[in-house]
């Protein structure tokens, strides 16, 4: 069973809201054998453009699920992400389930945890083909360097060695035009 966390950024959750957004998450839980213990964090915002944002994430003991969704009525934001949820949820079981029919294995511990029965449509769509291998060496750099080579380079991403830790790290661009950084333990 799920728990929730909850939170509103310029919006107050109300009960009703709460329970929407419980609702609408908790159908999740019919695509899992046994439903593991995690907190579904929801994060609600509403801009000053009448906008509101819905983020969910629900660490699993074998992957994240996480989506966000912008939409003008925050009760179609919470449906759009509970929607891409699905369909990651999907693409991961149908990964799953070729790589258990490949090599003729079942993975115990992710294999019967989905209840949930694959579309044939969805076993053929979802190849993911690696159709380029690049190899690199990183060369040590602070973080700003890193930004100043991805943008030279057009990428919007860049990996690269931190000077400071000797760790690899990457800086990415975000949606809103700033960046991010990326550390490795």
């Amino acid at each position: 069973m799920f728990r929730y966390n909850v939170r509103g950024e310029n919006i107050e959750v109300t009960e009703a809201i709460r329970d929407y957004v419980e609702k609408k998450v908790g159908k999740l839980e019919r695509y899992f054998n046994d439903v593991p213990e995690a907190t579904a964090h929801v994060n609600l915002k509403v801009y000053t453009e009448k906008t509101a944002k819905v983020e969910v994430t629900i660490p699993l003991p074998f992957l994240v699920l996480r989506a966000e969704e912008t939409s003008p009525d925050l009760y179609a934001s919470i449906d759009l992400v509970v929607d891409k949820l699905e369909r990651q949820i999907r693409k991961f079981k149908t990964k799953i389930n070729r790589k258990s029919r490949e090599t003729a294995l079942v993975a115990p511990d992710k294999g019967d945890l989905f209840t949930m029965e694959t579309n044939e449509e969805e076993t053929n769509g979802a190849e993911l083909d690696i159709v380029r291998t690049k190899r690199l060496s990183l060369k040590p750099m602070d973080s700003e360097e890193a930004v100043l080579q991805m943008n030279m380079l057009g990428h919007n991403f860049f990996i690269f060695e931190d000077a400071e830790t000797n760790g690899t790290s990457i800086v990415y661009r975000r949606k809103d035009g700033k960046y991010g950084l990326i550390e490795t333990d």
